[in-house]
């Protein structure tokens, strides 16, 4: 016998790690999703872009998203002994925390622009993540393609409410705005 492992014991791990990624990459996001949301008199009085969903889509999309992110991890996590495994797990684990701020600096902060530098840096990581989880193993780089397709959709959401919006970036609680201009 020439394998390490069994299909069956294989499997067995696979869904193991499923048991605890998806749970956990589902419960993540919806606890990050408590730190602000749409239900706040700033966001309220905000453009809304001409590409800005039904608010219900976020919820759905995002929870199925996540169980997606979540079996993507748990078959890297299961690919025990695989060439890069440990480095693609620390960059996912990066990616994912870049993620789950995103919420509370764009909702929480009111930082707009500060939320746009963390998407874009949500972007480049997932193509990192991609690639790694890729050469370990091609199906599990291929379930985070329909997330990089909603992350780049949120990156120009994102711009699209700044561009809209730029006296409520950094905006204070209540709307208030204190601005000052040096200069001519």
């Amino acid at each position: 016998m020439n394998m390490l492992a069994s299909r069956a014991q294989l499997r067995a791990s696979f869904i193991r790690w499923a048991l605890f990624t998806v749970p956990l990459c589902v419960l993540l996001g919806f606890l990050a999703g408590q730190l602000g949301g749409p239900d706040t008199e700033w966001f309220r009085s905000l453009e809304k872009p001409a590409i800005y969903p039904p608010p219900a889509t976020f919820g759905i999309v995002w929870t199925i998203l996540y169980i997606m992110i979540g079996l993507a991890l748990a078959m890297i996590c299961a690919a025990w002994g695989a060439k890069g495994r440990g480095a693609a797990i620390a960059a996912f684990a990066v990616h994912f925390a870049l993620n789950l701020a995103w919420t509370p600096t764009f909702f929480g902060a009111q930082e707009i622009t500060a939320a746009l530098v963390v998407l874009l840096l949500v972007d480049v990581t997932l193509l990192v993540v991609i690639a790694l989880f890729w050469r370990i193993r091609r199906a599990a780089g291929l379930l985070l393609l329909p997330y990089l397709a909603w992350v780049l959709f949120a990156t120009a959401l994102n711009w699209q409410f700044l561009q809209l919006n730029p006296e409520a970036d950094g905006g204070l609680p209540g709307g208030a705005q204190d601005r000052v201009q040096i200069g001519a």
